[in-house]
């Protein structure tokens, strides 16, 4: 990355072809490669140019401030490694749930139809809000199951739910996952409800 000597420190960058109204997205690595998350063109640039990441892969456009050209950063890799706590579990959202569950019923493994959540547990009877008590079912299954355990009603979980991976955050942040992304997000599972 270019950076002059000259000028002011704060910078003001114009990007060619940049589309007002949309957030340009950089995939931002760790230090040992495994995918943290996705951040905007504006705060990998920064990230750059405090020398506190590295750009891996570079778009063919230019990125411009008023006075110098820089290349535009796809992918960008943390100089130091970041531990992440997986102790921590993201919050629980109904689209990260269809998501890790493969937008099917867990039950009968429809993808047609009205698909809601469904408590493994019910509430009534102590189950809560959690990745490993809420799957995916359609319309006819939750109302089959109702307020019952699923073995009371002959009904069977293909596996046991639990917390999604962490790329699931990363493909549900980004509408479409750039083709270069893949080799770094393809080595890490996007589900793990079916572990």
């Amino acid at each position: 990355m270019k950076v002059s000597d000259t000028g002011p420190t704060r910078f003001h960058l114009r990007v060619v072809g940049y589309i007002p109204g949309t957030v340009q997205q950089v995939l931002v690595l760790n230090a040992s490669y495994e995918p943290l998350n996705v951040c905007s063109l504006r705060r990998a640039y920064v990230l750059v140019f405090k020398g506190k990441a590295e750009v891996v892969e570079e778009l063919d456009r230019p990125l411009r401030s008023a006075t110098d050209t820089y290349q535009w950063p796809h992918v960008i890799r943390l100089v130091h490694y970041v531990r992440v706590p997986r102790m921590v579990q993201r919050k629980i959202s109904r689209r990260a749930l269809f998501a890790r569950d493969g937008w099917r019923c867990v039950y009968c493994g429809t993808t047609a139809g009205r698909l809601t959540l469904d408590h493994v547990i019910p509430r009534s009877k102590g189950g809560d809000s959690t990745w490993e008590n809420v799957v995916t079912s359609c319309a006819p299954c939750n109302l089959r199951k109702g307020n019952r355990l699923p073995h009371e009603v002959h009904m069977e979980l293909p596996a046991r739910p639990r917390p999604p991976a962490p790329v699931l955050f990363i493909r549900l942040a980004t509408p479409k996952i750039p083709q270069r992304w893949e080799q770094y997000l393809g080595p890490y599972a996007t589900s793990t409800a079916a572990a």
